[in-house]
C-alpha cells in the first residue's frame, strides 16, 4: 500500500516554472513515466519524466550524474526504448528514482544546472507505448456499466449471477495497442441483422469507445504461484488512460460461447504517461460493497483494500468531429464519471488474475473494463449514452451520434484534484477513427 511521504507535500515547487502553473497535469507531486524522443527525428525512443510541459530525459540523467548516487543505476534503466527493466526492479527502486527526482527539481535543488540540460520540452516529444506488452487482460469492473448494457439485453436480469463474486476478463490482443494519437480504421466483421438467417460481412456500423484506466504489471510472479492481497499493488507500477474501441454489432454475434475476438482486437488506445500509485496516495478512498451486496471472498479481501484500495481518478470523455475541426471548434463533453465506483479494486484484480498460478511479468497490461457512474451522463460508453443506439446524442453544433462515424476523434481525460493536495493529471489518451479497409 502506497503511503503518503514527502514527495507529496502540497507546497513544494520546481525550479521548472511550468510545473507551478494552476491546473498542470503534472507538478512535481506527480512525475509520470514515458517513453519519448524528439518528433520527426531518428533518436532512440527512452524513458522519461514528466514536469510542468518539460521532459527529464532518464538516460542522460543517468550519464551525467544529475540525480542521487543511490538513483542513478534506476534511472539508467528507463534509458531503454521500454520502462520493462525498470519495472522489474520493484517499488523500492520506483520509490528511489521517485523521490531523487522530486528532491532534484525542487526550488533551489542544486542538481538544477546538471538536469537543466536534461529536458526536452513536451511540444517537441513523440511517444511510444511505454512498455513491451507481453500481454494484455480486458477486466469488466464497472457495475453500472454492465448493468446498464446487461439491461439492453436481458431486462429482467441485466448482470450474470457469477457479476458481484468474481472479477470478470478476458484475454485481448496486445499488438494492436497504440499510444495517443493512433489512427486506425473502421474494422470489418460479420453481423447478424435481426430477422435475418445469415450473417452479412463487412464494415462495422456500430463503432464505439470504452472509457478504462490500465494498469500496469511492475514486478511479476513465477508461474504456480500466486500474489496475496496484502502484496497485490507492490506489484502494480502505475496507472494510464485506455480506449478499448469496440465494434458491438461484429461483439454482439461473436461473443457467444467464447467473448470478444474481432470486435475488439483491431484497436486499444493508451495515453503516453503512466502515474505511479505513489503520486495517487493522496486519492485513496475507502472501498465498500453497497449495503445488501455479498462482501469479496477472502482471497479478495484485506484490511487495506477496505480502508483505501479505491482511487478518486475523475476521467473525462470529449469527441472532435471533423465538422467541429473544420469549424474551429473544440471537443464536445460527451460524459465525466469517476474510478472510484468501480466494483473491482486495481488488489483485487491482481490476485484475482494470479489466484490459479498464472504468472504475470513486468509491462503486463489489465484494462479497468468500461469505467461508468451511476447517473446516465456518468456513462463510459455511446451504448449507454445512446441506450444501445436508440437514443441519438445531439451535439452542440446540432450534429448527432448514434455510434462513431469515420473522421471521430474521441479524447479521453483523467486527473485526481481536491483541496489540501496537488492536482495530479494523466494527460489524454486520443485516437480517431478512418474509413474501413475494402471488403
Amino acid at each position: 500500500m502506497s503511503l503518503l511521504n514527502e514527495t507529496h507535500a502540497p507546497e513544494l515547487r520546481s525550479w521548472v516554472a511550468s510545473a507551478n502553473e494552476p491546473g498542470t497535469d503534472f507538478p512535481i507531486q506527480n512525475l509520470p513515466f514515458a517513453v519519448f524522443r524528439r518528433a520527426g527525428t531518428e533518436e532512440f525512443f527512452r524513458g522519461g519524466v514528466a514536469i510542468g510541459d518539460q521532459i527529464v530525459d532518464l538516460g542522460m540523467a543517468a550519464s551525467r550524474g544529475a540525480l542521487s548516487i543511490d538513483a542513478l543505476p534506476f534511472a539508467a534503466a528507463c534509458g531503454a526504448s521500454s520502462l520493462n527493466r525498470f519495472m522489474a526492479m520493484g517499488p523500492g527502486a520506483w520509490s528511489k528514482l521517485r523521490l531523487a527526482l522530486s528532491r532534484a527539481l525542487r526550488t533551489g535543488a542544486p542538481e538544477r544546472e546538471l538536469l537543466g540540460a536534461c529536458l526536452v520540452p513536451q511540444s517537441q516529444a513523440e511517444y511510444t507505448v511505454p512498455a513491451k506488452i507481453g500481454d494484455y487482460t480486458d477486466f469488466y469492473t464497472s457495475i453500472h456499466h454492465a448493468t446498464s448494457v446487461g439491461k439492453l439485453f436481458r431486462p429482467d436480469s441485466p448482470l450474470m449471477p457469477n457479476y458481484k463474486w468474481v472479477p470478470i476478463g478476458y484475454h485481448g490482443r496486445a499488438s494492436s495497442i497504440q499510444v495517443s494519437g493512433q489512427e486506425f480504421r473502421r474494422p470489418l466483421g460479420q453481423t447478424m441483422a435481426p430477422g435475418k438467417t445469415q450473417p452479412d460481412f463487412g464494415p462495422c456500423q456500430r463503432l464505439d469507445y470504452e472509457l478504462e484506466l490500465g494498469i500496469y504489471v511492475g514486478t511479476g510472479n513465477e508461474s504456480c504461484t500466486s500474489v496475496p492481497m496484502d502484496q497485490a499493488e507492490s506489484h502494480v507500477f502505475g496507472l494510464c488512460l485506455l480506449n478499448d474501441w469496440s465494434a458491438r454489432d461484429v461483439q454482439a454475434w461473436e461473443y457467444q460461447p467464447l467473448g470478444p475476438f474481432l470486435s475488439k482486437n483491431f484497436a486499444t488506445t493508451v495515453s503516453p504517461w503512466i502515474v505511479t500509485l505513489e503520486a495517487l496516495a493522496p486519492y485513496r478512498v475507502p472501498f465498500a460493497r453497497p449495503e445488501g451486496d455479498p462482501q469479496p471472498l477472502p482471497y479478495l479481501d484485506s484490511a487495506a483494500n477496505r480502508a483505501g484500495g479505491a482511487f478518486d481518478v475523475q476521467l473525462q470523455v470529449l469527441l472532435e468531429t471533423e465538422r467541429m475541426r473544420a469549424a474551429g471548434a473544440g471537443p464536445a463533453q460527451l460524459s465525466a464519471t469517476s474510478y472510484r465506483h468501480a466494483y473491482w479494486t486495481v488488489a483485487q484484480l491482481l490476485a484475482h488474475h494470479t489466484v490459479g498460478g498464472c504468472n504475470l511479468q513486468p509491462g503486463d497490461l489489465f484494462g479497468s473494463g468500461t469505467l461508468s457512474g451511476p447517473t446516465p451522463d456518468q456513462a463510459g460508453a455511446l451504448i449507454e449514452l445512446t441506450s444501445g443506439g436508440k437514443e441519438p446524442l445531439r451535439l452542440p453544433d446540432g450534429d448527432t451520434r448514434s455510434y462513431l462515424v469515420d473522421g471521430d476523434t474521441v479524447i479521453m481525460r483523467g486527473w485526481c484534484e481536491q483541496a489540501g493536495s496537488a492536482r495530479i493529471g494523466f494527460g489524454e489518451c486520443r485516437g480517431t477513427v478512418l474509413p474501413a479497409m475494402e471488403a
